[in-house]
């Protein structure tokens, strides 16, 4: 049974980073404010705090600044050869990447942000590290 969107948001909180958890949540409000379906939600939720337990504690979303740090996460999804012979692996680690990339150009473009302009997602840049 797939997890509901109010289980997800409740472990938001049981990350270990404080800081990646409140940029999770002003994700998730921004997801919200947007119109994003709840399931939509749920998955980049999920994606996003798989990635906050890989980094762990000491590790912030705001100190990824290389294509390894996001990849060596990424890579973790592929199975190999005698366990996916058929290479679904590749399709999950898409999906993971499209959502991870989608949070750090949030979180470039937005999530960081001093100001109180918002940048549309047509304007957004993404960082040389999700590129």
């Amino acid at each position: 049974m797939p997890t509901k969107l109010a289980t997800t948001i409740k472990k938001i909180d049981l990350v270990s980073n404080r800081r990646n958890s409140e940029l999770i949540n002003k994700f998730y409000e921004f997801m919200k404010l947007n119109g994003v379906s709840e399931r939509h939600q749920n998955n980049n939720l999920k994606a996003v705090l798989n990635f906050a337990d890989f980094l762990g504690e000491k590790v912030s979303f705001t100190d990824i600044t290389k294509t390894e740090q996001v990849l060596s996460f990424l890579n973790r999804k592929i199975r190999s050869q005698e366990d996916d012979p058929e290479k679904k692996s590749i399709t999950t680690w898409n999906d993971y990447l499209h959502r991870i990339k989608h949070f750090l150009r949030w979180l470039h473009n937005i999530g960081m942000a001093r100001s109180d302009v918002v940048t549309p997602m047509e304007d957004w840049h993404t960082g040389i590290f999700a590129n």
